[in-house]
């Protein structure tokens, strides 16, 4: 599972039992742009970021390739997307992992990729 941005954000504010069911598996990854958008965040405080740290220590961090520059280009020119976002789309599916976030509307639509929102997924 390839975690986005925001459900590290919620998961680190420990106040949504259902992200522990995500965050506690053992096959997590993120796009190494993720970690610009989370520990490069202004307004976190050292708590989080030292949550984040560890957390990200515990994941596969997954590089923004030539496979992924490609596919993030392809989403780019097919729809209207911010660039983080399609970044972590093509990381998802260049490594064939289901994207786990919030914002399901920032990526519904896109072919062959896999959104799972444990706010709204039972379980």
């Amino acid at each position: 599972m390839l975690l986005d941005s925001n459900i590290l954000i919620y998961g680190g504010k420990g106040e949504d039992p259902r992200l522990d069911l995500i965050l506690d598996r053992f096959d997590l990854a993120v796009a190494s742009v993720t970690l610009v958008e989370t520990l490069g965040f202004h307004g976190l405080s050292a708590e989080e970021r030292h949550w984040l740290e560890i957390t990200f220590e515990r994941m596969r961090v997954l590089p923004l390739d030539s496979f992924v520059v490609r596919q993030a280009i392809a989403l780019r020119q097919q729809r209207r997307i911010a660039l983080a976002d399609a970044i972590i789309a093509g990381t998802a599916m260049v490594h064939n992992l289901p994207l786990v976030t919030r914002n399901t509307s920032d990526f519904r639509g896109i072919p062959g990729l896999q959104l799972v929102d444990p706010f709204t997924s039972p379980g």
